[in-house]
């Protein structure tokens, strides 16, 4: 039965009847034993779900290296969960990063999130590449492949990256990530759907035929959201600060306008045809689990093992 066209995209979604998604989450290393808690608290809630995958991020300068290797084994070891490691070329030679794609490899791993990355403590700051390292995420991308045939995905940003003359330029350069190896695109986070899907378009008339996932932020701090778009060049709409006008003493409200506006984007976008979604967890899960349910996915029972793991 074909749900109503005067019901609302999220009432749409829960009438069902759509394919299932394909859902991945991200996940940050932990920085101590109190934030390692809520981390496996988080991943023990959504993997239930069953994503395609998971990738735990890489900090600024390889800050996080020990910590995200420690987390994605963790995870291959104690979990259902297909972990993808993030890693950057900043501050390392290539003889570094290599080292720590094959540390990877004779692990399990075998997928790796393949990302120029950001100078040490300075989040969207002037990237000055080492002589001896990989220059960019293209270069690291063959050198990956080089090494062992991982799955690699590559980052692109639906507005344009702040470092780049063009939209058309940063087509280009995906299409040089894809040449070197890259078989999946993860979008930065965005609440521009119209400009998403034209800029999708575009991207596929140029001749870019991997899977390109919408990256998906469900934030409930908009002071923390304001600050992160400044400086990595994310432009946020007006109606996005009127619905959280008012509410910083207010944590409950924000979670519900936070899920609410992510299960619209969402729902949307599965009505414009989009089945893989990459949702930024920020090592919480209420939100993203609800925001699956919206897009129909559901618990799947875990292996005996894993279950009680």
């Amino acid at each position: 039965m074909t749900p109503p066209t005067a019901l609302g995209p999220v009432a749409r979604a829960g009438a069902g009847g759509g394919p299932r998604p394909n859902i991945s989450f991200e996940f940050s290393p932990p920085k101590g034993p109190k934030s390692e808690e809520a981390l496996w608290e988080a991943i023990r809630r959504l993997e239930p779900l069953n994503p395609s995958f998971v990738s735990v991020t890489y900090g600024a300068g390889g800050s996080t290296r020990e910590r995200t290797h420690r987390t994605v084994v963790r995870m291959l070891k104690e979990t259902t969960l297909r972990p993808a490691a993030h890693l950057t070329c900043v501050e390392a030679s290539r003889a570094e990063v290599d080292e720590v794609v094959r540390d990877y490899w004779a692990a399990g791993i075998r997928h790796i999130v393949a990302l120029r990355g950001d100078p040490p403590g300075s989040l969207g700051g002037a990237y000055v590449p080492r002589a001896d390292g990989y220059q960019n995420a293209t270069e690291l991308t063959a050198g990956i492949r080089e090494i062992a045939p991982f799955e690699v995905s590559v980052g692109v940003y639906p507005q344009i990256h702040p470092e780049s003359p063009s939209v058309d330029h940063d087509i280009e350069v995906l299409k040089a990530k894809v040449d070197a190896g890259a078989t999946r695109a993860i979008s930065n986070f965005f609440f521009d759907i119209d400009g998403y899907l034209r800029f999708i378009e575009r991207i596929r008339k140029a001749g870019v035929t991997i899977p390109i996932l919408p990256g998906i932020m469900p934030v409930s701090s908009y002071a923390g959201l304001a600050n992160m778009s400044q400086r990595i060049g994310v432009s946020l709409p007006g109606w996005l600060a009127n619905l959280f006008e008012g509410l910083d003493e207010d944590p409950e409200t924000r979670k519900l306008v936070a899920a609410s506006v992510a299960a619209e984007m969402c729902a949307r976008l599965a009505e414009e045809g989009f089945s893989d979604f990459h949702f930024y967890t920020l090592n919480r899960a209420d939100l993203t689990y609800a925001i699956c349910r919206v897009l129909g996915v559901r618990e799947t029972p875990l292996e005996p093992k894993e279950a009680a793991a």
